[in-house]
């Protein structure tokens, strides 16, 4: 296993910057194992398994729900006690767990995937139906919201990664297979990440005034840090100029000085801000 997929597999070691600070968490548990048809389809040949979902429930009105994707070889545990120290009471989050599947990057050894990896380049391929099936169970998660309460995905590394490509389905309105993409989305956040699917995006959203339309009115949040070693930091870069260049206006790209590739409080609270102001949530209790 070369470096670069030694540090990608250790994102659950080192993304837990909070340590003995996280109280014990007060979350309602999904305990279920969802079953997802692959690429949002009635008749797709592959059967995906999801782990665990965890959730966290808002402590105060209830204005938001956000679907938060953990990184390569994580789960959703991790980060929904992380999202629980959040000064933000008035967010649901919703932590799955992405499947086990064999990983290219990895040398085709399984890990929660939310879809499979080779390398971070223009002509590297795209794990189409992965994204597509990933995207469908997600959208499955976020379907059943109150229709007042406003929606959004985020996540860290490769769950920044499938983030950003709903992102995408959501300015288009439909999957990457074609079929109709159901949700609006008010918010999406990438955390040390980089953009799927890219080579073709700018003509598929000048190609149509509806998603030209939707592209310059949603929101995304994009941090990186300078010193990130596993997806390096012009990745990022590049990420948030092809959406740019794409119609997505309404555009934020923050780097770090000294980020790695993990997650730390300055982060978090640039995060907590930015959703604050996007989302026009409640401030938190004193």
């Amino acid at each position: 296993m070369d470096s670069i997929s030694s540090l990608l597999i250790k994102d659950p070691l080192i993304i837990h910057w909070l340590g003995g600070l996280i109280s014990s968490v007060s979350q309602a548990n999904m305990n279920y194992t969802n079953t997802c048809l692959g690429s949002g389809s009635r008749t797709s040949r592959r059967t995906i398994e999801f782990g665990r979902t965890y959730v966290v429930r808002p402590k105060g009105k209830h204005q938001a729900t956000i679907v938060w994707l953990h990184g390569l070889g994580d789960n959703g545990s991790s980060w929904s006690q992380l999202l629980e120290s959040l000064r933000l009471p008035n967010i649901k989050w919703i932590c799955p767990t992405a499947p086990t599947r064999p990983v290219a990057l990895l040398g085709g050894i399984p890990s929660a995937a939310w879809f499979d990896v080779g390398e971070l380049s223009d002509d590297g391929p795209d794990d189409l139906e992965g994204l597509d099936s990933c995207a469908a169970h997600i959208s499955n998660l976020l379907s059943a919201e109150p229709s007042d309460v406003k929606l959004g995905v985020g996540g860290f590394s490769l769950g920044g990664a499938t983030a950003l490509y709903m992102g995408t389905c959501s300015a288009m309105g439909k999957f990457g297979n074609g079929n109709l993409y159901p949700l609006n989305l008010k918010a999406i956040v990438g955390l040390s990440t980089w953009l799927p699917c890219s080579r073709s995006l700018r003509n598929k959203i000048g190609g149509s005034q509806d998603a030209a339309r939707r592209a310059a009115a949603l929101p995304i949040l994009l941090c990186h840090g300078l010193s990130d070693d596993v997806v390096p930091y012009k990745y990022g870069e590049k990420s948030a100029q092809t959406l740019t260049s794409a119609g997505f206006r309404y555009l934020t790209f923050k780097s770090f000085d000294g980020l790695g590739h993990y997650t730390v409080p300055r982060e978090m609270e640039e995060v907590c801000s930015w959703l604050s102001g996007r989302l026009g949530l409640e401030g938190p209790r004193p």
